[in-house]
């Protein structure tokens, strides 16, 4: 079985419907987006429609989405993730609400995913803090090797709208055909990924995932009937 997460709180019109399809939500934090108010809403949502929450932190920058890559001390960045997961993690304990998982958001996530050394310290920080959390990670990434050797569960992320590299890396966004915004092929690369354990990278190369989640980004062209087409399309063939 797999699970269809999407991002949440980011200040995008589809987001409570978006919570009638997926899985799991991960909830800005206040950094890239989101307040206290909008991470209220969305946690009360996902609890009222039994949806398992993660916390979504990523650059303290707004202005850019959290997708500029910033040059900060180690020190800062581990900082702002540790501040942004607590921000969460203090309305869900009002709310009472389970917080899963973290998972890095834009530039930052990509930064980490390339850096074993910053991933580590990231998440050996966060986990220090608040024990217990789940990392939701790329395969083959810095994240994902930190939460192995930090002994901290991972959950292995895949993403239905965003092409990859040869080494199962996300694509810049800079690159043409980097976002994927076509239903049919969307909803193409997801069945294969659910049934057969793999994703097409941008240059053909079939790379091996063992991904249990599938992300749609909520503000991805189109994210709430991509999110359906690939919610109704693992539901056809039992993987969800």
């Amino acid at each position: 079985m797999i699970d269809l997460n999407a991002d949440m709180g980011e200040g995008m019109p589809g987001d409570i419907a978006l919570l009638q399809v997926v899985t799991s939500a991960s909830i800005a934090c206040g950094g890239h987006a989101g307040d206290e108010t909008t991470m209220r809403e969305t946690l009360r949502a996902a609890k009222a429609r039994g949806v398992r929450v993660g916390a979504h932190p990523g650059f303290a920058d707004p202005e850019h989405f959290g997708r500029r890559r910033l040059a900060l001390p180690v020190g800062a960045i581990k900082k702002q993730v540790r501040e942004q997961v607590g921000r969460l993690l203090k309305v869900a304990d009002e709310e009472d609400v389970p917080v899963a998982y973290v998972k890095l958001h834009g530039a930052l996530a990509n930064m980490a995913a390339e850096d074993d050394a910053l991933a580590r310290v990231v998440f050996a920080d966060v986990n220090a803090h608040y024990p217990g959390m789940a990392v939701m990670a790329l395969e083959r990434s810095g994240v994902h090797r930190a939460a192995l050797a930090l002994d901290i569960p991972i959950i292995i992320e895949a993403y239905a709208d965003r092409a990859y590299d040869e080494n199962g890396l996300l694509a810049s966004r800079e690159i043409e055909g980097s976002v994927l915004t076509d239903p049919e092929a969307v909803v193409e690369r997801c069945v294969r990924l659910a049934a057969r354990g793999e994703i097409v990278a941008m240059d053909g190369a079939v790379l091996k995932s063992s991904a249990e989640s599938i992300c749609v980004h909520g503000d991805t062209l189109g994210a709430l009937e991509l999110a359906k087409a690939v919610r109704a399309a693992l539901d056809t063939i039992g993987a969800i």
